[in-house]
């Protein structure tokens, strides 16, 4: 008996560890497909000096505990409202619904939209502009963003990890959407994109 539970103790590790790599490659090809893009003058939101110094973005080392199952709850019958951005634009969207989650022993609730515009190779996107406190110190103090796709039940997984930064970070000719006030988290987020420090 003893046997089989060191046996067992010793399988679990193993999985673990392989699921853990298994994770830290997929942020690692989201990390890597940024980089890509920004290091592309066709692509790349950064101006001109910075892009000619750019060696890639900072990240937070990656923690599985910033990627969190929440509750999906459908807002029915919303009606679109402009969305306020750092210029005068005014983009259409919609509130598609409410997402709660645990995180570092808080009850957190956010909302997620949709955008009246998107086109139809992104229909089942929906947008998570947020802040935390992270936010002007470590993180971007304008806030940051995660893409999520419309999920089949009542549950979503956010993974905090793939948290980007608006263009404005990187270059202030950029319009960008404002995290609305129910978006601020009340815990750091130490994931995803760090705040960008001009070269």
């Amino acid at each position: 008996m003893k046997i089989f539970t060191i046996l067992l103790s010793v399988i679990l590790l193993f999985q673990n560890g392989t699921g853990q790599n298994s994770y830290k490659k997929e942020i690692k090809k989201f990390q890597n497909k940024l980089n890509k893009e920004y290091s592309d003058t066709a692509t790349s939101p950064l101006t001109k000096k910075d892009l000619a110094t750019f060696k890639g973005l900072d990240f937070y080392p990656v923690r599985k505990k910033f990627r969190v199952k929440a509750k999906f709850t459908r807002t029915e019958n919303a009606l679109p409202f402009k969305m306020k951005t750092t210029t005068d634009r005014a983009p259409e969207y919609v509130k598609y619904g409410e997402l709660e989650f645990m995180l570092d022993g808080k009850k957190i609730k956010v909302t997620v939209y949709q955008s009246i515009r998107l086109k139809e190779k992104y229909k089942d996107y929906l947008f998570l502009p947020f802040r935390d406190l992270t936010s002007g110190k470590t993180s971007y103090g304008g806030g940051r963003y995660v893409d999520l796709k419309i999920p089949e039940g009542n549950t979503i997984i956010i993974d905090f990890n793939k948290a980007y930064n608006p263009y404005c970070a990187y270059n202030h000719r950029y319009s960008c959407v404002v995290p609305p006030a129910e978006n601020f988290i009340d815990v750091k987020i130490k994931a995803g994109v760090m705040e960008f420090n001009e070269h």
